[in-house]
């Protein structure tokens, strides 16, 4: 076998071996069942209690827990072009929230993507602020999370018209909360107390986002979901398996991280595609802090303010925001660099090859922008990938095209080696030498597909710009496998498939998948058959194993797969023939038909030398 064939074989093993492994080790998990949680339990680091809790009325130590409100308090309706929901008055709680242009399914009559839902309900989600009490003063002389606050101004939340909370506590301090929120999905709270008492008292304001269970959601080792913070530039990403993992809180809080910020920072949940995140006032200092009640099965991620010294008299505010909405990249950038949130596109979550998904989404972002259509971007994407690796290609395929030509010489030379391999290695090597050859440099372009293509599929798994995004007929979601079935010829027959969630959906082969199959086939035959048997079996089944494999990927990755090689047969046989060599495809094909003679396999085989009896 010359070094050419071992270096494509070596590299089609390690491709096949890292998806083979993609599939055994990290299979999409089952989502954890949970029971609901019946207590938030939380409280300052500094030492202040802090009063978020709803569950049984108890109290220890610090953790302060606030019983249940038994009535459903008044709510204030949430309506913009991209939100819909209500604010619970029950201690102001943004708890309801509905995302107007997103729906769950395909089905334009299907539910809204829900993203908050109030105690109550399954996976109950929302968001509380608050004000801490500090020394001296009494927890019930601030708001909880159960206070019934007053509606000030405005009765509808919308992008023009913000609301304004009040609560009095009757002994001399009176709190106000404004909340507005943009035509996206950015709220702005802003706080303040006003001390109408003759003695000062000190009160540390805080937000926090709380999450009754582990989520119902896509466990995949490409995806991240779980809490996400910037502090002072640094990104921590910690999942919903490393939250129990924590660190105990020395008060008997539960398990908690805290980290200080004194420039920027925010932190929250992120979900495939949706994010809420608080986003305290940049240039301020504040504690970021990753919480997990094991008791009570509660996440937690909050953001608790210095203590201030309210004196009599005055007024103290604090301003922050709330991003509750899906990850556009856009979107999300224009909040960082409009709305000068240090490094906010980063919640995006571009995996360890960043400095390719980065660019890679910008160009197919700018290109959607420019054609319309997800699909045909993907394709004119790939295209400009393999324009980009053209020259190191061209390289690759001269390299190819010279072994060939070497090919000849390289049979005299096994004849007159024999069985001594070293002569061999010895005269090959020769050979390469003075012909300028590198054999290795017809792997390196497959080596570099490699981190292009686990880029690509972050792109194409994570980002929301593909979800529901159709391309053409039957494909009408390029972040999911092709819908149709080789098992029912693709619709002509009346009979279900495979569900994607069942083992045997793997053998639903769609369109996309075959091409894949068809286009992997047709760029093998631009050179003909190897003539090693192992060689030869291996060539025949590795199409028909990716397509099998790649099948259930998401139809914007095997669309470009189809693309990418597609591309490349084009370039490699313009490239042999500007260097003498016609590949004769349509020979080549019609040879994989046809079954070798017995007769031929024999002379073959007694064509090998062999050792005489005296080893000579």
């Amino acid at each position: 076998m010359d070094d050419q064939n071992k270096n494509l074989i070596l590299a089609t093993a390690l491709s096949f071996l890292v998806i083979l492994t993609w599939f055994i080790l990290f299979p999409p998990e089952e989502p954890v069942p949970t029971s609901l949680p019946d207590a938030i339990v939380a409280a300052d680091p500094s030492g202040l209690a802090t009063p978020d809790a709803v569950g049984p009325a108890t109290a220890t130590g610090d953790i302060a827990v606030v019983p249940e409100a038994a009535p459903e308090a008044a709510r204030l309706p949430i309506m913009t072009s991209h939100l819909t929901g209500s604010i619970s008055l029950q201690g102001g709680r943004i708890d309801d929230l509905s995302l107007a242009t997103y729906r769950e399914t395909l089905d334009p009559t299907s539910d809204l993507v829900r993203l908050l839902s109030p105690v109550g309900q399954e996976f109950a989600y929302y968001t509380l602020y608050g004000w801490a009490p500090g020394a001296g003063v009494d927890p019930e002389s601030v708001p909880g999370p159960n206070t019934v606050w007053q509606l000030e101004s405005g009765e509808t939340l919308t992008a023009s018209t913000p609301v304004n909370l009040v609560w009095d506590n009757g002994a001399g301090l009176v709190f106000r909360r404004s909340i507005s929120v943009d035509e996206d999905f950015m709220f702005s709270v802003q706080q303040s107390v006003e001390n109408n008492s003759t003695t000062p008292v000190t009160l540390a304001p805080y937000g926090l986002i709380a999450r009754h269970g582990r989520p119902d959601s896509t466990t995949f080792f490409i995806l991240h979901e779980g809490v996400v913070r910037r502090t002072d530039g640094e990104l921590q990403e910690i999942d919903y398996k490393g939250l129990p993992k924590m660190d105990a809180d020395p008060r008997g809080l539960g398990l908690s991280d805290t980290l200080e910020a004194t420039q920027d920072g925010w932190i929250g949940f992120t979900d495939k595609y949706w994010m809420t995140t608080l986003i305290p006032e940049q240039g301020t200092s504040f504690r970021s802090i990753a919480r997990y009640n094991e008791a009570s099965n509660i996440f937690q991620t909050e953001t608790v303010f210095p203590a201030q010294v309210v004196a009599a008299g005055a007024t103290v505010t604090a301003n922050s925001q709330l991003f509750a909405g899906a990850k556009e990249w856009e979107t999300i950038r224009g909040y960082q660099d409009d709305g000068q949130i240090a490094g906010f596109l980063d919640s995006i979550d571009w995996g360890w090859f960043f400095f390719l998904t980065k660019p890679i989404f910008w160009l197919l972002h700018f290109l959607h922008g420019f054609l319309g259509n997800m699909g045909w971007s993907i394709i004119l994407l790939t295209l400009c990938i393999k324009a980009i690796l053209l020259p190191l290609a061209y390289k690759s395929y001269v390299s190819m095209a010279k072994m060939k030509e070497l090919q000849p010489e390289m049979e005299k030379l096994k004849e007159a080696a024999g069985d001594d391999r070293q002569k061999m290695q010895q005269g090959m090597m020769k050979l390469y030498k003075d012909n300028k050859v590198n054999p290795a440099s017809g792997c390196l372009p497959i080596l570099l597909q490699i981190p292009i293509f686990f880029s690509l599929y972050k792109v194409i798994f994570v980002t929301i710009e593909l979800r529901h995004a159709p391309w053409l007929g039957w494909i009408r979601d390029l972040s999911a496998p092709d819908p149709s079935s080789i098992l029912n010829l693709f619709g002509l027959l009346p009979y279900a498939t495979p569900d994607q969630g069942s083992i045997f959906f793997i053998f639903s082969l769609g369109v996309l998948p075959i091409l894949l199959g068809i286009s992997m086939w047709m760029q093998q035959k631009l050179n003909p058959a190897p003539t090693d048997p192992t060689q030869q079996m291996i060539f025949a089944w590795m199409p028909w194993i990716f397509m099998f494999m790649l099948g259930s990927f998401a139809s914007g990755l095997v669309l470009y797969w189809i693309a990418n090689n597609t591309i490349t047969f084009t370039q490699q046989y313009l490239i042999m023939r500007s260097h003498g060599h016609r590949p004769d495809v349509f020979g080549n094909i019609l040879s994989s038909f046809k079954r070798k003679k017995p007769e031929a396999v024999a002379a073959n085989k007694s064509s090998k030398p062999t050792k005489s009896p005296g080893g000579k």
